[in-house]
């Protein structure tokens, strides 16, 4: 195994899963409104979908099989309003939730779970084409195309998983009703400026 490209890989993968994006959002507000337990599940559902994104760009770099570029952008639009829908009604509930502990809180509804962090995860198959350009920059880790993938994935999923339960764990240790109200409203707010965001680039490339 070439050690020095898979250093390279698992930092470049924690960097990336690091930085705050859909599945990190849904994760942290997750852990701040429903629990450690649920925000593990969430994430869970996230690795799987991760699995699943990463096996379909095996098989495309592989055979060599082409994407529909129409195809990729109709999908990302559905995820995008999925996501919107999350964002939604977490923004929903943190504005009707106290800003304090004095009042009482409404009950909240379960945010998250294994489905919703699944869903979150494979709603931009767009991703598809972000693991076929990056995989084969390390796929020289191992003597074979089969041993790298599985290494590769791996390497993903321990990082990914590890960097969210870090995320869960800081959110633990602030939890508050003020903190957790805010970290609902931020986590919100991201949510909808990534799907917004990503419904007009989708919109765009359908109609060019």
């Amino acid at each position: 195994m070439n050690t020095a490209l898979t250093a390279t890989y698992a930092l470049t993968v924690l960097l990336l899963i690091a930085t705050p994006g859909p599945v990190v959002a849904l994760v942290v507000n997750t852990a701040a409104t429903s629990g450690w337990r649920r925000a593990l599940c969430t994430a869970l559902g996230t690795n799987w979908a991760s699995l699943i994104l990463i096996a379909v760009a095996a098989w495309v770099i592989l055979s060599s099989a082409a994407v529909d570029p129409a195809w990729l952008s109709a999908m990302s639009l559905v995820g995008c309003l999925f996501i919107g829908y999350i964002a939604y009604g977490t923004l929903k509930e943190a504005l009707h939730t106290p800003p304090t502990s004095d009042a009482p809180a409404p009950p909240r509804s379960a945010r998250g779970g294994l489905w919703q962090g699944f869903m979150v995860g494979i709603s931009n198959p767009k991703d598809i084409i972000f693991f076929i350009a990056f995989f084969p920059q390390f796929i020289q880790i191992t003597e074979s195309f089969g041993k790298s993938m599985v290494v590769l994935s791996l390497l993903w999923i321990a990082i990914d998983f590890a960097v969210l339960s870090l995320y869960i764990f800081a959110i633990g240790k602030i939890a508050s009703a003020r903190s957790n109200r805010m970290i609902t409203l931020i986590s919100g707010v991201m949510l909808l400026l990534i799907a917004l965001v990503g419904m007009v680039y989708n919109l765009r490339t359908l109609l060019a």
